[in-house]
């Protein structure tokens, strides 16, 4: 059993079912961002075929876009894992990138046909979801004990998915209810981020629970993340798996190549995927948890991300064979494996190691480095396809894979990261 006062036999007892129990703030935090994912999906869903097909942007246009606004959602998340420490108001920050997100959808509806103003809401929309991951991340590893940080995220990314789930339904269910009328879409999305924002200030508490440290200073904390060595290894084992991880798009679109499927079911694959990921993500993080051997040492989070990535390098080595029906199976299950096995299981893996008056900015840093490492790889994999073409270019990425995998197992810390003591 792990002891979560260093194993001193004074330490006092731990209450029945404590470790079992998801912390409350987890909970009303998996709420705001289902509801919110439901408002963000519902647009996400119908944004190209109303710019494309609605306005006449060209295809090119939209892929600028939106290319432009998600690199720049990374940088945006140092900015607000910055502020949500300087004070130590996560729920403040967090709730500012959610109304921000939330007022976007009415930036939409406003903008009418003018270019100038979709961009401005597009680019409101990934400034708010920027803001706010690192401090609603931060909260949920200050909301409950060290030790079941596994499952607290995989019970918020499993919140978090359902919402993802049910946006695009909502969406196609207004479109049809009012005869393809995407301003009904976008008003009931704003309407949605706007629950999504009341949950959050009535339902989150303000101060993290019991795993907190005494109330954050005012100045940012004195010894910067990137000098913690355990965190530096945990960031540059996710940055070089992140690197070697070619994008969700790619893979369905070898699929539907692989089996010549009409263009229509590439909008369909991304659901099976999720929905895996819905039902493995809080199974994951309860495994995650557990120690991994008699000492009491708790290696498992390592475990869990790195057989993650071997699961994503099985849908590479799938899609290597012949495609057939059960090829699109496998590789849709082992990619909700995937997710399922390192999304929080990584957040979970490394704040630890963070002290908590810096916990939502270093969580910021790594998420934005894996972010900038995935969007590197997802280069890389289209020009190597472009230049060598399909197959070759596989190869080459599961064989990098590999080479990240065995070099990951030999970075990440062998024991738990523990944040140092922070000085007086």
């Amino acid at each position: 059993m792990y002891l979560a006062a260093n194993g001193r036999p004074d330490a006092p007892p731990r209450p029945p079912g404590a470790g079992r129990r998801v912390p409350a703030a987890v909970l009303a935090l998996g709420a705001v961002s289902l509801v919110t994912d439901i408002s963000s999906e519902m647009v996400t869903a119908v944004l190209p075929l109303y710019l494309v097909l609605g306005l006449g942007l060209t295809p090119l246009q939209f892929g600028f876009l939106d290319g432009m606004f998600n690199g720049a959602t990374a940088l945006v998340r140092l900015l607000g894992g910055r502020l949500a420490d300087r004070r130590g108001h996560h729920k403040r920050v967090a709730g500012a990138g959610y109304l921000l997100s939330a007022l976007s959808r009415l930036g939409l509806l406003l903008a009418g046909g003018a270019t100038g103003g979709i961009a401005a809401a597009l680019a409101a929309d990934r400034l708010g979801k920027g803001i706010r991951t690192a401090p609603r991340d931060a909260l949920i590893s200050l909301s409950g004990p060290p030790e079941s940080l596994g499952r607290s995220f995989g019970v918020h990314r499993a919140m978090d998915t359902t919402g993802a789930l049910l946006g695009p339904l909502a969406a196609f269910a207004v479109l049809w209810a009012t005869a393809d009328a995407y301003d009904a879409v976008f008003a009931v999305s704003f309407c949605t981020g706007l629950l999504g924002v009341l949950l959050l200030v009535v339902y989150v508490p303000a101060a993290p629970g019991p795993a907190a440290a005494p109330p954050a200073r005012r100045h940012p904390p004195r010894r910067p993340v990137l000098r913690d060595p355990a965190f530096r290894r945990v960031l540059c084992a996710a940055a070089l798996l992140g690197a070697t991880t070619i994008g969700d798009a790619f893979l369905y679109l070898l699929l539907l190549r692989g089996l010549d499927l009409p263009p229509a079911l590439f909008t369909l694959l991304p659901l099976g995927a999720a929905a895996v990921y819905l039902l493995l993500a809080v199974p994951a993080g309860r495994l995650a948890d557990r120690a991994a051997d008699p000492s009491g040492r708790r290696t498992g989070r390592r475990t869990a991300f790195l057989l993650g990535h071997c699961a994503l390098l099985g849908a590479y080595a799938l899609l290597l064979a012949p495609v057939s029906p059960p090829t699109v199976v496998g590789v849709l299950v082992l990619l909700g494996v995937f997710y399922a096995a390192t999304d929080g299981v990584l957040m979970a893996l490394a704040a630890p190691a963070l002290p908590a008056a810096g916990r939502a900015g270093g969580l910021a840093v790594l998420q934005t480095g894996q972010a900038l490492a995935r969007l590197l790889g997802a280069a890389g994999f289209g020009a190597a396809w472009t230049l060598w073409g399909q197959r070759p270019a596989l190869w080459a990425a599961a064989l990098a894979l590999a080479g990240a995998l065995a070099a990951a197992s030999r970075i990440l810390p062998a024991a738990p990261p523990t944040a140092a003591p922070e000085a007086p």
